[in-house]
């Protein structure tokens, strides 16, 4: 075992490549993938999640700790996990159907979750529309209204390249908390084929502006389109517009994926930042080359009348793959958060994942390594369409599916952007920063910062969660920034993979690190 573990500590050595966050494996059990997920903006340590095919998870402690749960419907769970909270602190899950006794995707189904009973207290469902298949549906909340939006595509027959059926965006909302939902309405003006590829309408992810505006693009024809409905979605433009072109489509091929998808990610600032107001998208596409996919991001300032050039979001050099991307909003600041697969690191099919992060409007991001350690991924399993993301209040929690060959699994990782940053952490009654340097062989330090004096407690524990020494026991400190040294030679540690937690009260936070003698 030791020797093992020497072995890939080394590796990561040799690549010089280091997660700069505490990685979290949310499941393993029945394969995940394709998952989503959403922090409560109102207490960030709430966090639900979803994988395909019928799995949910919740965690209480900021995503340190998941329980999960198998999920049923009365109309069938089918994939395309997707989930919000509403401002009352309820969460939704949205996926597709294939009902007992009916048809395979005909509907988009809406299931309720109470977080304090732990209790799902709604399963309702819209866009039944006879024969017609329903897919890849997403949903927002406007936070003023708690109204909630749902896009999704409706296939006239799924899978079919007859020139007479047709793919469409459709609409549905609910005013009454997802008891009821209106009728479909077509928004898009260019119908699609059926064929589930890059001529067909796809991407479909509404978004709130700060005036209760709903935005939405996908792409058609290789090229993506933007609509936007000003009174609540009664009414839609006649004409779409123009984002971007999406050359090679948004259906395309990364070696050892089972699939691969360029759809992209609507989001609106809502905050009170400099950017309210700025309607962001991302996608991926494979404009520099099949060997080349890229992440790209075009935003617009005027409610989407005119949008910007494609900007390259990743920060490599050219001729690596990045793909698979999903997009947020940090709606207490305007942050700008796009996580991704990445290649850089690798001449191979390894991958791991990255953040980029804009804190000026989406001009320029700064590129960060989340993944402890790349995976090689085997398109013989599905790996899912998409990745997400959720952050409020510079607490981001990515979600993501790993392939270790055919063994899948979903992480997040624990990223508290307090960290390292000058102004007042005013929400969290403390912060725990990643020790420095990590990994190290003889000394390391821990950071933290308190809003309030407090009693703390800082301990450090093996692998297998066995204490080796309680550095500060339930003593008093005074508010503000604190860092304590740690020498492993005074405890005689081997190398290995070490834990060290701050709490306070019934608080923890937890962080890992690496001793390399």
């Amino acid at each position: 075992m030791k020797q093992y573990l020497i072995s890939a500590l080394l590796s990561f050595l040799a690549i010089g490549v280091f997660g700069q966050y505490q990685n979290v494996e949310i499941s393993d059990v029945s394969s995940p993938n394709e998952p989503s997920i959403v922090m409560n903006p109102k207490n960030t340590d709430e966090l639900v999640a979803g994988a395909n095919l019928r799995s949910f998870y919740f965690s209480v402690d900021g995503g340190l700790t998941w329980t999960r749960q198998g999920m049923q419907s009365d109309y069938g769970v089918a994939g395309d996990p997707c989930f919000i909270v509403d401002t009352a602190g309820n969460f939704y899950f949205f996926h597709l159907s294939s009902p007992p006794g009916g048809s395979w995707l005909d509907r988009i189904v809406c299931q309720k979750f109470d977080m304090e009973t732990e209790e799902w207290i709604a399963d309702t469902y819209m866009g039944l529309n006879g024969v017609k298949d329903q897919d890849k549906e997403w949903a927002v909340v406007d936070s003023a209204t708690n109204t909630i939006y749902v896009t999704w595509t409706q296939f006239d027959q799924y899978g079919v390249s007859n020139p007479d059926k047709f793919s469409n965006i459709i609409f549905s909302k609910s005013t009454d908390g997802g008891l009821s939902w209106s009728e479909g309405l077509q928004i898009n003006e260019v119908s699609g084929n059926c064929i589930d590829s890059d001529n067909t309408t796809e991407g479909a992810v509404p978004a709130v502006g700060p005036n209760g505006e709903i935005y939405v693009a996908w792409s058609i024809n290789d090229s993506i389109v933007f609509d936007r409905s000003l009174d609540g979605g009664q009414t839609w433009l006649d004409e779409d517009i123009f984002v971007s072109t999406q050359p090679e489509g948004w259906d395309y091929g990364v070696p050892g994926i089972y699939r691969c998808n360029g759809l992209p990610v609507t989001v609106c600032d809502i905050s009170n930042s400099p950017y309210k107001g700025t309607i962001y998208v991302n996608w991926s596409d494979q404009r520099n080359g099949s060997d080349d996919t890229d992440i790209w991001l075009s935003k617009s300032t005027d409610g989407g009348d005119t949008w910007t050039t494609a900007m390259r979001v990743n920060d490599d050099a050219p001729g690596k793959q990045q793909f698979l991307s999903w997009m947020t909003v940090d709606q207490a600041n305007g942050d700008v958060y796009i996580v991704f697969y990445d290649r850089r690191n690798y001449d191979d099919d390894n991958t791991d994942v990255y953040l980029a992060r804009s804190t000026n409007g989406g001009e320029t991001f700064e590129n960060i390594l989340i993944s402890e350690s790349p995976f090689l991924p085997s398109s013989s399993v599905f790996f899912g369409d998409y990745t997400n993301i959720t952050a409020h209040n510079k607490q981001v929690r990515p979600i993501w599916a790993r392939a270790d060959w055919t063994d899948m699994s979903i992480w997040t990782a624990i990223i508290d952007m307090t960290v390292g940053i000058a102004e007042a952490d005013n929400f969290a009654p403390f912060s725990l920063a990643q020790n420095y340097p990590n990994p190290f062989t003889e000394t390391t330090h821990f950071s933290y910062k308190l809003s309030a004096s407090s009693r703390i407690t800082l301990t450090v524990y093996d692998v297998y969660g066995r204490q080796i020494v309680r550095i500060i026991d339930n003593e008093m400190k005074s508010a503000g920034k604190h860092t304590e040294p740690f020498a492993a030679g005074d405890y005689k540690l081997p190398t290995g993979v070490y834990y060290f937690t701050l709490s306070q009260k019934d608080q923890v936070k937890k962080r890992k690190m690496l001793l390399i003698e």
